[in-house]
């Protein structure tokens, strides 16, 4: 079979501009993955740890937690990481969920649901973090520790 030299090739991804759906198509997939792995790999150590005894629980807070129990800068960046992909990966889906059903492939319609995933993931991440620490920091500003 020949190729028809008169019909273009598809372009490179060099030749396609960028947009926020592509940003959003990439994170779904980097959640994703990071839920599986990473949060699966950390919910069989906490269950592992748990059911091991209390030396090896003490050993799976000693990773993410200083002395006095609060928790230390790998406990947030797991913590915080893990629940901002959560966010991400669901509001995405409910995207996804949205465009199966055959809405939202407007240019202007999907560039902004795309974008409102990517702030709503931040913002709900933000809101969460904030609500559990919330009587820490109230305790902070109050100067009691």
């Amino acid at each position: 079979m020949s190729r028809n030299p008169d019909r273009p090739l598809s372009p490179h991804l060099m030749h396609w501009k960028w947009g926020p759906h592509m940003l959003v198509s990439i994170l779904h997939r980097m959640a994703g993955v990071g839920l599986a792995v990473v949060g699966g790999l950390l919910l069989a150590w906490w269950l592992l740890s748990a059911a091991s005894g209390e030396a090896a629980y003490e050993s799976f807070l000693d990773w993410f937690t200083v002395d006095s129990g609060a928790i230390n800068i790998i406990g947030v960046i797991f913590c915080v990481g893990l629940t901002w992909a959560f966010f991400q990966h669901l509001f995405n889906g409910l995207r996804h969920f949205v465009l199966d059903m055959g809405a939202g492939y407007e240019l202007k319609t999907n560039r902004r649901w795309a974008l409102i995933v990517v702030w709503g993931a931040i913002l709900a991440t933000a809101g969460l973090w904030v609500w559990l620490l919330w009587p820490a920091l109230v305790n902070i500003s109050a100067g009691e520790f």
